[in-house]
């Protein structure tokens, strides 16, 4: 798949999407993005925006399998990766596979699962597999996750891991549609009868892997390279920031450039590309500074500065 169908590809899958979530298209863009780029995306907003629609519309739309699995304080690791059972018939043992075994799998309000399931997760989504009992199992192909939390309530929740936090590729919010979209979201609810309405694919698995792998295609040069990890660096020297961001990081940032400029259709990546992914490829990565999180300081704000100190390279 060249650079052109990719983009008529994202085109279709987006407006899609659209028909059944009211969301900024920039947001759907976001979120495209760390599935191009080969991520896992974490969404990450107040109940009742769209979080969990806005997976499922991404799924049906791909044309991939679908599986959600809801976090919750008493659930197992082996609830989310699948367990041994004994036949008794055949006096042995045989893997029964969990709710990982799809290509998208949703992990609602992951953190509100204790760390030793949510750790479940990290192999899955840096291998592609999972190992139970000693014995590895290869994940669905295309495979990636999508997971959500709530950032209003922390009661019963624990943290993610800083570990698998930046195991995600991306991490965006829905936020609030406009006036215009909030009524159209009504008149939508008007209209039907179910409260979740169809979506027809746009894709196939093969398709996706397909559109997954020409990012690869897309020229990247040796000034940006430099301008990515001279970002990335800055994170590290913020008086704001007790960790700035990891190598992991910055090939993220790379990889999410590479997929920006596909998604709009170009064969290769500009300043523009760089800057309208690192807010969402990078922030999350950083841990603030005790007395940054005493002033309310915002992770996006300190990518933000970061942004506006490094000298951008004229193309």
């Amino acid at each position: 798949m060249d650079v052109s169908e990719a983009n008529d590809a994202c085109t279709a899958v987006l407006e899609t999407i659209e028909e059944s979530v009211i969301a900024d298209r920039g947001f759907l863009e976001t979120v495209l993005t760390g599935v191009v780029a080969k991520g896992h995306v974490l969404l990450e907003d107040v109940p009742g925006t769209g979080k969990t629609l806005t997976a499922r519309s991404v799924a049906t739309a791909l044309g991939l399998s679908f599986s959600r699995v809801q976090f919750t304080p008493d659930l197992l690791p082996t609830d989310v990766t699948g367990s041994n059972v004994y036949n008794e018939r055949d006096r042995t043992f045989e893997f029964r596979e969990g709710p990982v075994f799809a290509n998208v799998v949703l992990a609602d309000e992951i953190n509100r699962a204790p760390p030793k399931t949510q750790s479940a997760l990290l192999e899955a989504m840096e291998e592609e597999q999972v190992t139970v009992d000693g014995t590895t199992h290869a994940l669905p192909d295309p495979f990636f996750v999508l997971a959500t939390q709530n950032p209003v309530e922390s009661e019963g929740t624990f943290p993610l891991p800083e570990a698998q936090v930046d195991r995600f590729a991306i991490k965006t919010a829905v936020g609030y549609p406009d006036e215009d979209g909030e009524v159209e979201l009504l008149r939508r609810r008007a209209a039907r009868s179910e409260r979740s309405p169809s979506l027809a694919p746009v894709l196939g698995p093969e398709q996706v892997l397909a559109l997954r792998e020409t990012p690869e295609t897309v020229r990247v040069d040796p000034d940006l390279l430099r301008y990515m990890a001279q970002v990335a660096r800055a994170t590290r020297r913020d008086r704001r920031v007790a960790v700035g961001v990891s190598p992991r990081g910055t090939q993220r940032l790379f990889e999410a450039s590479r997929a920006r400029a596909v998604i709009v259709g170009r064969e290769y990546v500009t300043p523009d590309d760089v800057k309208r992914v690192s807010v969402p490829t990078l922030a999350h990565r950083l841990v603030l500074t005790p007395d940054a999180k005493v002033e309310d300081v915002r992770k996006r704000d300190v990518v933000d500065a970061v942004l506006d100190e490094v000298p951008v390279p004229t193309l």
